[in-house]
């Protein structure tokens, strides 16, 4: 017996005829959010350059629109959607932990990089 997929994205509110079309569907989804992050990393807008927790917002935002994308590729293209759950739970709070894991790493030695180069001793300036 042959296992049916879920043809619907963004639980249930954009449903598809066939695995063609949503694959394009989520194909698009995934386009947009690429272009603006291309867009964001092209132009930098000044009003996204506040600090937020330790960074800029604009880095947030790549943050965010990259576990977007990792969501969306695991969920329909590796069709976590399908599977138990518990295999998506183990999955999935695998991922959000890593992430956090090296967002915690990024901000640790990033400062302490910033701190060695821009230190009252430090031996070596640099202009970042």
């Amino acid at each position: 017996m042959a296992h049916e997929h879920k043809l619907e994205i963004f639980r249930g509110l954009v449903k598809f005829k066939s695995n063609t079309q949503k694959i394009w569907g989520v194909l698009i989804f995934l386009t947009i959010v690429t272009a603006i992050e291309v867009v964001l990393g092209i132009y930098k807008p000044e009003a996204l350059n506040a600090q937020i927790l330790g960074m800029k917002g604009l880095n947030w935002i790549f943050i965010i629109l990259t576990i977007v994308k990792a969501y969306y590729i695991t969920w329909d293209f590796m069709h976590m959607r399908d599977e138990k759950g518990s295999l998506r739970k183990m999955v999935v709070w695998t991922g959000v932990f890593l992430v956090c894991y090296l967002i915690f790493i990024l901000l640790q030695e990033g400062t302490y990089v910033f701190d060695v180069y821009n230190g009252d001793d430090a031996i070596i300036k640099r202009d970042f």
